[in-house]
């Protein structure tokens, strides 16, 4: 059969009911399942049947989720967590232990450069931060003998620099790791990381993916395309794991060895699942993903191009302006749009940003980002408080920036509101 569109994807993906069954995908919130026998239910514990015996490790409706999303990014098996931050340390702690070092570009989200940074270095594990617009030999001398993975955004929050996805994969295959990205801002909606030589995407599903606000989450997916056999880097992943009788995830799973050790050793261990009634939630957000990406990027759009004209703005960062030193690359990777967030610098500097964005009406202060609501925050004092102004300064994010996440209202009704507090701001330094 011909294979859907993402839009169809967006819809379809996932579930598909048997005669008689809900329309809808139903919600499992049970945290047991029952079985007619002892054996039955051993042959799950050994991995050699598959079925659900326990929530944290597998529940119908978290699965079914997992499946859409991997539809929509093209990948072999994918699995939800709790949220984007549990996604962000499992995507790395998959294949990582203590002595290990990993790859990431330094403008990433403030919370994963903090996980990193301190939480991931207290279980041993080393990171080294390269700049997204690093050349090939700074970055090349970055890598180490035990380099297990390369960690990037595709579009970095809230710095919105595009990730030349391509010139990293090439640079991780040549040393023999796999490219993590996190895709969260673009959606599969508008890039496809995988097409481009990445070898696992994950999301905080909290973002465009919910859009309503409503459930923290996350996913992880693999595209099913590294070989994790052709050194002997992976150990967890090629050689046998006692806690499992000694069951080698590569030989036995195969293509869906990376995303099969994620659930039944990590989430095992860890327990970050999501519940059945967060996931539905979540669901519900992705049937009209693609709906909703389209609209927040061509208000997104009219909002920085209304910003970069205003003599009262400092500076604009939206990859969709052809002002932007990403325009180019955002047309490789992200040629039908980008997101909705837009980063700017207002003249009177961090005061100013303060004052302006006490101003607004319609655009609301809360810690959150792509919400089909218009909200505002600024990074330096909230998401990124807890980084160094040298930090900052690595992750892209300067003292005055505001990061304004363009909701999917009438858009002259959201200019009217930037307007307005600019003007109050404006007539407060007079």
């Amino acid at each position: 059969m011909k294979q859907y569109h993402l839009n169809t994807n967006c819809v379809q993906a996932g579930y598909t009911p048997k005669n008689g069954e809900p329309r809808v995908l139903p919600i499992t919130q049970s945290t047991t399942y029952k079985y007619d026998s002892s054996e039955d239910m051993g042959k799950l514990f050994d991995l050699t049947a598959s079925g659900y015996f326990y929530t944290r490790l597998q529940n119908p409706t978290n699965d079914a989720v997992a499946a859409k999303i991997a539809a929509l990014e093209g990948g072999v098996a994918a699995v939800l967590t709790s949220s984007g931050q549990a996604a962000s340390f499992f995507s790395i702690f998959n294949i990582c232990s203590a002595g290990d070092h990993v790859v990431s570009t330094s403008a990433i989200y403030g919370g994963t450069f903090n996980l990193f940074s301190v939480t991931m270095k207290k279980l041993g594990i080393d990171f080294t931060f390269v700049s997204p617009d690093a050349d090939d030999a700074e970055l090349n001398a970055a890598f180490k003998p035990n380099t297990k993975v390369v960690f990037g955004e595709s579009l970095s929050n809230p710095a919105l620099i595009v990730l030349d996805i391509e010139k990293f994969a090439k640079l991780a295959h040549a040393h023999g790791v796999p490219l993590v990205v996190d895709n969260t801002f673009p959606t599969p909606v508008n890039c496809r990381p995988f097409e481009f030589g990445a070898d696992i995407v994950m999301h905080s599903t909290t973002k465009y993916m919910d859009g309503h606000a409503t459930s923290v989450g996350g996913v992880i997916v693999d595209s099913g395309n590294f070989d994790w056999t052709q050194n002997d880097k992976f150990p967890g992943l090629t050689t046998p794991d006692d806690s499992y009788h000694g069951v080698t995830y590569t030989e036995s799973f195969g293509k869906g060895a990376y995303i099969t050790k994620a659930v039944v050793q990590l989430m095992r261990d860890l327990g970050s699942v999501p519940a059945p009634q967060n996931s539905f939630l979540l669901n519900l957000g992705l049937e009209t993903l693609f709906l909703r990406v389209e609209r927040h990027c061509q208000n997104a759009l009219a909002v920085a191009k209304f910003l970069e004209a205003d003599d009262r703005v400092a500076w604009v960062n939206y990859p969709g302006l052809k002002s932007s030193k990403y325009y180019d690359l955002a047309q490789k990777y992200m040629p039908n749009g980008t997101c909705g967030v837009v980063s700017f610098g207002l003249k009177t500097g961090r005061d100013g940003a303060v004052k302006f964005m006490d101003s607004l009406k319609l655009a609301a202060i809360v810690t959150h980002v792509a919400d089909c609501r218009t909200c505002v925050l600024h990074p330096a004092s909230t998401t990124h408080r807890q980084l160094s102004s040298e930090e900052l300064d690595a992750c892209g994010v300067g003292e005055d920036l505001i990061r304004f996440s363009v909701g999917i209202e009438h858009v002259d009704d959201i200019i009217a509101d930037l307007e307005q507090a600019l003007d109050s701001n404006q007539n407060r330094d007079s």
